[in-house]
């Protein structure tokens, strides 16, 4: 049975680069979600993902509005594939909910999906929990499925071995580079006290975006939400005695290993500390 379904009118396409990024696992302070609503705003729906076959609605339940005693609406979580144009290039953003079941499957139709389409590339936007403090600039580590596929300037890490639970997203990006699609993923490293969200980290991850295919965005408005984000946690460390001394611990953590890759443990060691950490605030217990 077919995951996905696709629009009867679909745009014509140029050698078009897939970028993906799911809400939840791998997404810490909702950087990476965010980059891809930026990306899809003002977008055209291509396929929509089939949700009763892919989420556990026990786990991750819709949305219900109850107004004045009355139940109104139900707001189920989504996943699509929508197209957008930036410059010259035509972008798939490929973004929602993180799927709970039926990943081998899903991730076979995803390749095949990207054969049809003539992917060109597939982007993996992510964020991960890492000791830097809020006043540093955001650290982009990158991926990349084949050599020669990342400008000099791209951050690669972490070096070693990682291994840590695995998202929906990186089974998808193995899919699709086993089928004959080059992959290249960003990933912000976002300070570990700004779990609620984190815009400076998707501003970091659209500029490098950018870079990487030699695109303009215009992150002015974006850019403004992260600068009154940074003044929040500015003010905050102002205020708090505690939160002033973490922040000059991280800093002074960042100053002695400025420009430091973490190798695999130290990563997976944050994100093993996310981890827990999450489980301990969600009452269902998802990560």
């Amino acid at each position: 049975m077919a995951l996905s379904s696709l629009e009867p009118d679909l745009p014509t396409l140029s050698a078009p680069t897939l970028i993906a990024a799911f809400d939840g696992w791998v997404d810490a302070g909702a950087a990476s979600s965010t980059a891809v609503e930026w990306l899809a705003e003002g977008s055209r729906l291509v396929a929509r993902f089939d949700g009763d076959a892919l989420y556990d609605y026990r786990s991750r339940r819709p949305v219900l509005d109850v107004v004045d005693g009355v139940l109104r609406e139900l707001t189920w979580h989504d996943l699509t594939l929508r197209h957008a144009r930036h410059g010259d290039r035509d972008i798939l953003v490929f973004a929602g909910a993180e799927p709970d079941l039926a990943w081998r499957a899903l991730a076979s139709e995803v390749a095949d999906l990207a054969r049809r389409l003539g992917v060109a590339q597939w982007i993996s936007l992510g964020a991960v929990p890492a000791a830097i403090p809020h006043t540093r600039p955001v650290p982009v580590m990158a991926t990349a499925s084949q050599d020669g596929l990342l400008h000099g300037d791209e951050m690669r890490g972490p070096t070693g071995l990682l291994r840590v639970p695995a998202a929906a997203l990186s089974v998808l990006e193995l899919a699709v580079t086993e089928s004959g699609t080059p992959a290249v993923g960003f990933f912000a490293q976002v300070p570990p006290y700004t779990a609620s969200g984190w815009t400076p980290a998707a501003v970091a991850l659209l500029d490098r975006v950018g870079r990487h295919l030699s695109v303009e965005f215009d992150l002015a408005e974006l850019t403004q939400t992260a600068n009154r984000e940074r003044a929040r946690y500015d003010a905050a460390t102002a205020a708090d005695a505690e939160t002033r001394e973490m922040v000059e611990r991280l800093e002074a953590m960042a100053g002695a290993q400025e420009q430091h890759v973490p190798t695999g443990d130290e990563l997976a060691r944050e994100i093993e500390r996310f981890l827990r950490d999450r489980v301990d605030e969600e009452p269902d217990g998802r990560g």
